[in-house]
């Protein structure tokens, strides 16, 4: 079976030639099949969102090639990338427009994935129909706030209308980047539950980081740790269904001759 994403000796330098240089993503490759739910550790600066961002198209790498259901798109602009790739961040306020309403967002994802114009984003009654469908599946009563600002909406509730825009239409391929980390955790259990309904229900395959080591050997069925900008540990199958976390932290150090130093992962 083809691989649904593959990176080629992938390379990323920000600031070359300057103090402030930084190699964030070094010599990386990486194939996903499709329905792969991947999950993505490691310490601050480990590059993870860095790879998010080459993969995303946020910038072109230095060196290497990147693959989507092999189609190359290493240089292919961001924003048609993102009718094939969806995209949630941390904060909540990423993902949408505050002013304009529930339904108003929604327009535009869903005309930008479809690939269609529209003035003012309008779409007709079939496709409110359709949205307010998909809003009530959130189980967070939105489908009655069509008309409300997003603004004025909790972080949890954007986060889950982030996840739904994303996936209104359904894209290839999925990148979380934390998007629970910012959530209390109550709401963040919540989220992290409709991403994977999702994903299962439509067989997206998905990349989350997380810093939380125990969700990342539960959720999904891959785990890869990075370091440094390279992909250091991966674990699948019954070597990550039997793997504890302070085995992890004992081949992390075996790997890379350190022990690791983040404490928000270790909590």
């Amino acid at each position: 079976m083809a691989d649904l994403l593959r990176l080629e000796h992938v390379s990323k330098t920000f600031s070359p030639g300057t103090v402030h240089e930084k190699k964030a993503v070094e010599d990386l490759s990486l194939a996903l099949a499709k329905g792969d739910f991947v999950t993505v550790i490691g310490s601050n600066g480990a590059g993870k969102s860095t790879l998010f961002g080459a993969i995303a198209g946020s910038f072109f790498p230095d060196g290497g090639k990147i693959l989507l259901d092999g189609e190359d798109i290493t240089f292919l602009p961001e924003y048609r990338r993102s009718r094939q790739i969806g995209r949630l961040f941390q904060d909540p306020l990423k993902g949408t427009a505050p002013h304009m309403t529930i339904q108003e967002n929604l327009a535009l994802a869903y005309l930008r994935a479809a690939g269609r114009r529209s003035p003012l984003g309008i779409v007709g009654q079939k496709e409110r129909v359709f949205f307010r469908e998909r809003l009530a599946a959130l189980g967070l009563g939105l489908e009655d706030r069509m008309e409300n600002p997003v603004g004025l909406l909790s972080g949890g509730q954007r986060q889950a209308l982030t996840l739904l825009m994303a996936t209104l239409v359904t894209p290839k391929l999925l990148l979380l980047d934390e998007h629970t980390a910012a959530l209390d955790p109550a709401t963040a259990e919540k989220v992290q539950t409709l991403t994977k309904e999702i994903a299962a229900e439509r067989g997206i395959t998905c990349m989350m980081i997380t810093h939380n080591i125990s969700a990342a050997l539960e959720l999904g069925n891959r785990t890869l740790m990075m370091d440094r900008g390279r992909i250091v540990l991966e674990f699948a199958g019954a070597e990550r269904a039997g793997m504890s976390v302070p085995r992890l932290l004992e081949l992390f150090k075996e790997k890379v001759s350190r022990e690791l130093d983040n404490d928000r992962m270790l909590l």
